[in-house]
């Protein structure tokens, strides 16, 4: 182990800092040493010195995990300009740049190789980086080898084995990571084995939040730009459609702004992220391929024009604000369309039931926070497992919010969804507690519960309101196999039983988002639209072919709100023609009804949704009542399905045309004849 004054030493000759931030030399000491070690620090917090430095007290290559081009040349560059030696091999490097790194490893010059976690899969990477002397392997951004994670890359998975092939320490960094995803971090990279762990906080207090309900967000989001003019910002959105459009009216006011998302080429993303390093109050407007990468120390505020996909997607975003430790500002805007997107894109998901129930509950944590009665910090720390006191540096903080005992219209909500069997959504649930007798309300018989019409006093928008809050206290969830129905959550027991009280938001309950575009469906159907989606996503992308091809959103929508509970009801829907109905019918209504579908005989497959198909049903079913004479002790007979079908096309009016079709004959028709016909005559 290098002796810590070496270390020291090396960080005032080479970094240029007289002092460790906290924390640091215990992790820079821990890694030198060569102990497998996990650190998870908050965002600016020197978390790539922690490698660094060690590379450079130890002998031989430190190997470094990383997930974003941008992100390895801008370190690559750092280190070179303050004299070490350091490469990058990524599919961005020309073939003068490669050979390059190549030659500096085989001279032995190079102490740190950046490499994304998608080049371990090229067949003699392992090789390679046992011929080159590694020493150590260094994972940024380790979260990224979590499932439960925002940032899952599955290419990091392979990381577990190539530290076993190599037999090498290896020190994983993240900034954020709740208990699940620490637990799959150790599983993944470490083999279950705990490393020495290091845990330094979540707590950014530089860092300014604010949270307010969509009301005219492009004029909130030109409003908070303009107080900040002059000042590199970030300003995140849901689409790529919306960062141009914004960065477009971010210029139309004077302000030096652009656009950066996915569906831009290389060079355009490379072009944006030089001029964002170099240019003084730069704007960027971007989706959230705008992340891992940013290492400017600067950057002075950060505004969300739509509500992140989670609490730890938003710590992320929100942290790459202040890393030079000198205040900034965050601006997070949220409403009913933001939220009916991220359930939907949960839903929508191929992830097992599991997975989505836990997403649900992580947006529940950032439906809370967006939402929360008292101090934001305090409730964006509890999260991550701290308990600290007010900040005073958060809009609440600043003016706290007014709230008033709602415990009563809770047990209410709770009441509701518990009589019904937690088998509804909140349109349903609402209409119920409103007293609005629809439809769906009276078949259902919950016009006569007795917590119908019981929450009068509140009027729709504040009752979807209320049952907002309730998510972001986590008392209710989707259930993604109940197709959005929600279900009570321990948390709720005691308020229900009148044994805990709740406060909720006054100020938020009639601030609503005016949605951006007409909702495809009711907000009832909406969960089970995301599922239809799903099951159609699933059946394209194992045949490798467009979604549309499978069945149109319009036929999916019209699956929505009819609910088909049969193949014959299915084949009602518009677009489902007799080959798609027998190629997907089965799949699709087990969707919708949640129950197995049994087999279908292909002659009555193809009688679906025709009056014959129904006809088929009852004489096969007459058959069967007399394949043994009606006294159940005759000879057995029996008829073909194909006997059967035909007759159900043909419809015979006396026995002699019924003997006269093949299969039946004179013993057959003397058996059954006589009920077939009745049969025909009712239809």
């Amino acid at each position: 182990m290098a002796e810590p004054p070496r270390a020291r030493s090396l960080l005032a000759q080479v970094f240029g800092f007289s002092e460790f931030r906290p924390g640091q030399e215990d992790i820079v000491s821990a890694v030198t040493a060569g102990r497998n070690t996990l650190a998870i620090m908050p965002t600016g917090g020197g978390k790539s010195l922690c490698y660094q430095l060690p590379a450079l007290c130890r002998p031989g290559v430190t190997v470094v995990i990383s997930p974003l081009i941008a992100l390895m040349r801008d370190q690559v560059r750092a280190l070179r300009a303050v004299g070490v030696e350091a490469g990058a091999l990524t599919s961005g490097n020309t073939e003068a740049e490669t050979e390059e790194v190549f030659r500096a490893l085989d001279e032995g010059r190079l102490k740190l190789l950046y490499m994304a976690p998608e080049r371990l899969a090229a067949g003699g990477t392992a090789a390679m980086l046992r011929r080159i002397g590694t020493t150590m392997i260094a994972v940024d951004e380790a979260h990224c080898v979590s499932q439960w994670g925002h940032d899952f890359r599955p290419d990091y998975l392979r990381i577990g084995d190539l530290r076993r092939a190599l037999d090498v320490p290896l020190a994983a960094f993240t900034a954020t990571a709740d208990a699940e995803t620490q637990a799959e971090i150790v599983t993944r990279l470490f083999d279950g084995q705990p490393p020495e762990t290091f845990l330094r906080g979540f707590d950014r207090p530089n860092i300014h939040l604010a949270f307010a309900p969509k009301d005219k967000p492009r004029d909130q989001i030109l409003a908070f730009a303009a107080r900040r003019r002059g000042l590199s910002g970030i300003v995140y959105c849901a689409t790529r459609a919306k960062t141009e459009t914004l960065a477009q009216a971010l210029r139309e006011a004077g302000h030096p702004a652009c656009a950066y998302h996915g569906g831009l080429d290389a060079d355009e993303r490379r072009h944006v992220e030089m001029r964002f390093q170099q240019e003084d109050g730069l704007i960027v407007v971007a989706t959230v391929a705008f992340g891992m990468g940013i290492d400017k120390p600067d950057i002075r505020w950060v505004a969300h024009a739509d509500l992140p996909k989670s609490i730890e997607g938003y710590y992320q975003e929100i942290g790459r604000a202040g890393r030079d430790g000198a205040p900034a500002e965050t601006l997070t805007l949220y409403g009913a369309d933001d939220i009916r997107l991220r359930r939907a894109q949960i839903d929508e998901s191929l992830a097992p039931p599991e997975r989505k129930a836990a997403d649900h509950g992580r947006l529940n944590a950032l439906l809370g926070l967006a939402e929360a009665v008292g101090c934001r910090r305090q409730s964006l720390l509890r999260y991550f497992g701290e308990d600290p006191g007010p900040c005073g540096n958060c809009d609440l903080c600043d003016r706290p919010a007014e709230v008033f005992d709602a415990t009563e219209a809770v047990r209410k909500a709770l009441s509701a969804i518990l009589r019904t069997g937690e088998w509804f959504g909140a349109g349903h649930l609402i209409d119920i507690l409103t007293g609005n007798a629809t439809a769906r309300v009276r078949e259902r018989g919950h016009d006569q519960l007795p917590t119908f019409a019981v929450g009068r006093e509140l009027t729709k928008p504040v009752w979807s309101a209320v049952f907002r809050q309730m998510m972001g206290h986590d008392l209710i969830r989707p259930d993604p196999e109940r197709h959005g129905a929600l279900r009570m959550t321990d948390a709720a027991r005691p308020i229900l039983r009148g044994e805990q009280p709740i406060r909720l938001r006054r100020d938020v309950l009639d601030a609503r988002a005016r949605p951006a575009v007409k909702a495809m469906v009711g907000e009832e159907d909406a969960p089970l639209l995301s599922a239809l989606k799903a099951k159609r996503r699933a059946l394209a992308e194992s045949q490798g072919v467009p979604a549309y091809v499978v069945f149109t959103d319009r036929t999916l929508i019209e699956m929505a709100e009819r609910r088909p509970a049969t193949l014959d009801a299915m084949a009602g829907i518009t677009g489902v023609g007799a080959k798609k109905l027998e190629s997907y019918g089965a799949a699709f209504l087990e969707v919708i009804t949640g129950a197995d579908v049994p087999a279908v005989h292909p002659a009555r497959m193809r009688l679906a949704g025709r009056p014959a198909g129904a006809l088929l049903d009852r004489l096969v079913q007459i058959q069967t009542d007399l394949a043994r004479g009606a006294d159940g002790t005759g000879k057995y007979l029996g008829c073909t399905t194909a006997t059967l079908t035909r007759i159900a096309e043909t419809r015979p009016a006396t026995l002699a045309d019924l003997e006269r079709i093949g299969g039946m004959g004179p013993q057959k028709t003397e058996r059954f004849g006589a009920a077939f016909l009745a049969a025909l005559r009712e239809e």
